[in-house]
């Protein structure tokens, strides 16, 4: 199956860009809608899923500032782009601060429109790794919800750190809402009315990570047509989160530390210092002291992140959260989705429960919304549920009968020798399940198991068991 093109609106009311703008993003392989103003680009918004919009500033009607606070009250994680004027950097800045992706200052080439369109997507597609909460949802303390022991052992962390300038590195899986994290500790701090900037390292080319933290000045290099303030400024006053930060090269991370240390920094070709007051955040689904270990991540730029840490616990690790998770959810599909969905079944319920997560709460969402979506009851059931979840109840194997004791013991092997063999039988019928409800997925299932990969490749072989034969185990 083809990828699905990415959808990318571009909002702006002169014919003449809005067609070079589509001319070249549908040759790079974009599905392109336009709209000559921010009203009719509210409605795009409305009527498609934009996964991208590339705005002007100034439009008659809906102008582009109040078009981008619009579209991020709909989808805080859409990626806006500012068009701008040499005469409106001013006010393309401080759409940054409020939530842009960027701008592009007129006149702009190809390779810079190409370089934001690409960065803007792909932290678009990383961000759909990571969870989502609710202010409002039953259960929840700082939009985040849960009442099992990892989570109230996290809201303990946010009380005492949040309304602090300290340093903070959040760890975790994929998917446990480490951002969610970063944002709660700013609204809950006295920087909570200053710019919250996340920045996504992953999504930005090593070549060009110095110039998106520290901003460049006009002439720096081919292409710097004006100055550009990096996101270190932007974030002065308030808190910059840098996602996934073991991706940094470690030619920059001499910069960085600099910068945290010093609270100062230049812009790329520039000679003026710049001090900032910044509270930064962290955040990783990494090893980091392996990538230390390995010579990609500098250890002293690890103690001065590691000041506060947090470890997010995956889904697997607070189940006991599943059911008012799943009630958030509900909430939240059927004010979308037109729907009148008030529960689950207890045996939807356990199911849940009972499944891994390897993508962990953006999983569960999507799992919720496609059961909302087909669901033709008052409550979820099982059956609304997706194969791949449901199998997470496969039968096990049969429990030791009075008979298979019997014949142990008047057989000849002894106490151990019985015990080896259940052992066996036990061993092989975890490893089964374990492979069964990750769909085959070693890496997933090592983790189900709290063992390493090559552990359990090394068990498989000793049971006799292949991979990507799980649904044989019996």
């Amino acid at each position: 199956m083809l990828p699905e093109k990415k959808q990318v609106l571009i909002v702006d009311d002169e014919p003449n860009l809005r067609k070079i703008l589509s001319v070249q993003l549908s040759r790079d392989g974009y599905d392109v809608l336009t709209a000559e103003d921010g009203e009719q680009g509210l409605a795009q918004l409305r009527d498609h899923h934009i996964d991208l919009v590339i705005t002007d500033l100034k439009m008659p009607r809906v102008d582009g500032m109040t078009l981008l606070r619009r579209a991020l009250q709909e989808d805080p994680d859409l990626p806006v782009v500012m068009i701008t004027a040499h005469g409106t950097v001013d006010t393309a800045v401080e759409a940054l601060k409020i939530g842009a992706f960027d701008y592009l200052t007129k006149p702009f080439d190809k390779d810079e429109v190409r370089q934001i369109v690409a960065k803007a997507l792909k932290t678009r597609q990383l961000a759909g790794a990571e969870a989502s909460g609710g202010q409002t949802a039953p259960g929840a303390r700082f939009g985040i919800i849960g009442t099992s022991t990892g989570i109230t052992d996290l809201y303990a962390i946010l009380e005492r750190v949040a309304d602090t300038p300290t340093t903070v590195l959040i760890t975790g899986e994929s998917g446990t809402g480490k951002e969610l994290v970063a944002r709660a500790l700013h609204d809950h701090s006295s920087r909570k009315d200053k710019p919250f900037i996340k920045v996504n390292c992953a999504a930005i080319p090593k070549e060009l990570i110095e110039s998106e933290l520290f901003g460049y000045e006009r002439g720096a290099f081919t292409g710097a047509v004006s100055s550009k303030p990096g996101r270190f400024e932007l974030a002065n006053g308030g808190t910059l989160f840098l996602d996934e930060i073991g991706e940094i090269p470690v030619e920059m991370q001499v910069k960085l530390l600099r910068a945290l240390q010093e609270s100062e920094f230049e812009r790329v070709g520039g000679i003026k210092t710049i001090r900032v007051d910044v509270r930064l955040v962290a955040a990783t689904n990494r090893d980091l002291k392996k990538l230390i270990a390995g010579g990609t991540f500098r250890e002293d730029l690890y103690y001065r992140l590691n000041v506060v840490p947090i470890r997010l616990p995956a889904l697997r690790e607070r189940a006991v959260d599943i059911p008012l998770l799943v009630e958030h959810f509900l909430r939240r599909f059927n004010e979308r989705l037109k729907k009148h969905v008030i529960g689950a079944e207890p045996e939807a319920l356990d199911i849940l429960a009972s499944y891994p997560w390897p993508g962990n709460i953006r999983e569960l969402e999507n799992v919720v919304e496609r059961a909302v979506l087909f669901c033709d009851t008052e409550n979820v059931r099982a059956d609304d549920l997706p194969p791949e979840v449901r199998g997470s109840l496969a039968p096990t194997q049969a429990p030791i009968t009075d008979a298979d004791l019997q014949a142990a013991l008047a057989s000849e092997g002894g106490l151990k020798e019985h015990v080896k063999v259940a052992m066996n039988r036990l061993e092989r019928e975890l490893v089964g399940r374990a492979l069964a409800q990750t769909n085959g997925n070693v890496t997933h299932a090592a983790r189900l198991l709290k063992i390493s990969r090559k552990g359990l490749q090394l068990k498989m072989k000793e049971l006799g068991l292949r991979e990507g034969a799980s649904e044989k185990v019996e």
